[in-house]
């Protein structure tokens, strides 16, 4: 079954590219209404996630926030498939950008940078954009199943210059050394549920994120920077902001409080552009959550 699915995103990926653009895009958003509409588990938990960002919107209100979720989800997919025929000057006229030279003037500093955030947008067309400028970017893939589906992900972000490391005990410090070699390492940190995740309270209930972020920024004494990354019309929009850093307290102490504060960072974000967050999994630990390994 692994191996049919490969080979389906396989096809898609081969074909998304040959046909013309805009037949491409708008059978996306058809398919995504029509996926919507048949209201399965990952739009339900969607939508469940969705109506904790927005606790007073209406129900035709937050139907419509769905709706556009999934347009987003889909239009993520068919970038990925096309994002390696973009070129260079359709990457960088595509992005806007708000407090940009707080990553530029540290990749200009030679001392690495960390850049957190949450599925939000098009992180790859962002990552693109900035190895386009000449910065070395490096991330964690989780690993995939099959083996040949994972490496097609890791040899499409290589192509655009992001080295993406695979998630095992040796990732931490091999970020560090990127890092101090002036590497920026981005981080999608909005989701750890296993027993090493931080609580943090965000929006209206517990959820755990991460330490890898905060636990780099104390390590290397590298600025940590929130990113927040929306979809515009042409492309996309990335707002950047700096992650508080804590002095107080244990090491603990401090690792949480920086967790929490890049969460209230997401949570800025996410309600701001709740439709582009991408997040179709379980996030908050209450309810019938049970805690895995």
């Amino acid at each position: 079954m692994e191996v049919v699915s490969a080979w389906g995103y396989f096809a898609a990926w081969r074909l998304l590219r040959l046909l013309p653009e805009r037949f491409v895009y708008s059978n996306a958003y058809r398919i995504a209404d029509i996926i919507t509409k048949r209201n399965g588990k990952n739009v339900r938990r969607l939508r469940s996630n969705l109506a904790r960002t927005k606790p007073d919107v209406t129900d035709l209100d937050l139907e419509i926030i769905v709706y556009k979720g999934m347009r987003s989800v889909f239009r993520y997919y068919v970038d990925t498939f096309r994002l390696q025929d973009w070129s260079q000057e359709r990457i960088q006229g595509t992005v806007t950008t708000t407090n940009e030279h707080l990553l530029l003037d540290a990749i200009s500093a030679g001392n690495g940078a960390i850049v957190t955030l949450p599925h939000v947008g098009n992180y790859d067309h962002a990552a693109a954009y900035f190895c386009s400028k000449g910065a070395k970017i490096v991330t964690v893939a989780e690993h995939l199943k099959p083996e040949a589906l994972f490496k097609k992900f890791l040899e499409y972000r290589a192509a655009f210059g992001m080295e993406a490391l695979p998630i095992d005990s040796r990732v931490l410090p091999t970020l560090a050394q990127r890092l101090r070699a002036g590497y920026v390492v981005a981080l999608a940190a909005d989701r750890d549920l296993s027993r090493s995740g931080i609580n943090v309270k965000f929006f209206d209930g517990t959820a755990r994120m991460p330490a890898g972020p905060a636990v780099l920024a104390l390590k290397t004494g590298a600025p940590l920077i929130y990113a927040m990354v929306s979809y515009t019309d042409v492309g996309i929009h990335i707002d950047f902001e700096l992650v508080p850093l804590s002095n107080h307290g244990t090491e603990s102490d401090k690792i949480a409080a920086i967790v929490q504060n890049s969460a209230n960072l997401f949570a800025k974000g996410i309600a701001q552009y709740p439709h582009d967050w991408h997040m179709m999994q379980r996030i908050w630990i209450d309810g019938d959550f049970q805690e895995r390994d």
